[in-house]
């Protein structure tokens, strides 16, 4: 077995799983907000969230890359803090593939938290439970589907990511070269065979997500019809 195509799919699945598990912990209490706000920033806060669906990905990867500089504000904070670089390193990848993979999460459970009827969240107070105890026993479980698609949208757009995690990371093996940069380097060097290997776990990977995503979907509309 090729070490460096395990070891560049290992850290494929790691910087997916982690900027997944990331993204539901922070997308869980965004998407709240936002959902029940009435503020007019609100509108302001939604679409710079989704900024990196209409931006190109180098953009993104260019600003980013700029910040992350040791020259710059956060890039010093890091370095002298932590004693971390941000640029060209793994952190620096999956910091980026969060922000990258923001909007996913966030629009799906924001739409979770909108499909609720207001009388939920309405009879829990009335019956003095207090907003964390209704966020986590009440709305959290009646929008499971919501929840599962904004998982698997995330990690499926994750172990895609190409533009953001080649500005930020570059292609350094065992560090920033996943699966989607791999493919590149081999298609280059005229290497078919392994680039469609990779390219075939992907598409599996992909394809297996979105079968899951529709079947939830519709397993949760004949439900609500039942």
């Amino acid at each position: 077995m090729d070490t460096d195509f395990v070891s560049t799919l290992l850290l494929t699945g790691k910087l997916a799983f982690m900027t997944t598990l990331c993204l539901l912990i922070i997308g869980m209490w965004v998407s709240y907000v936002l959902a029940y706000s009435k503020s007019r920033l609100k509108i302001f806060f939604e679409a710079l969230i989704c900024m990196p669906v209409v931006l190109p990905p180098t953009v993104i990867g260019y600003y980013l890359l700029v910040a992350f500089s040791p020259h710059n504000a956060l890039g010093k904070f890091f370095k002298n803090l932590f004693d971390m670089r941000l640029a060209f390193s793994f952190f620096g990848i999956l910091v980026a593939s969060i922000i990258a993979g923001f909007p996913f999460m966030v629009q799906s459970l924001q739409n979770g938290f909108h499909s609720l009827p207001i009388s939920y969240r309405e009879t829990a107070y009335t019956l003095g439970k207090s907003k964390m105890v209704t966020f986590f026993k009440v709305l959290l479980p009646n929008i499971k589907p919501y929840i599962i698609t904004g998982v698997a949208l995330t990690f499926a757009h994750c172990i895609g990511e190409f533009g953001i995690v080649l500005m930020i990371g570059g292609n350094i093996p065992g560090e920033t070269r996943i699966a989607s940069i791999a493919i590149y380097d081999e298609v280059q060097i005229c290497n078919y065979s392994v680039a469609n290997r990779y390219s075939l776990i992907l598409f599996f990977i992909s394809f297996i997500l979105l079968i899951l995503i529709y079947s939830i979907n519709k397993n949760f509309t004949i439900g609500s019809k039942v």
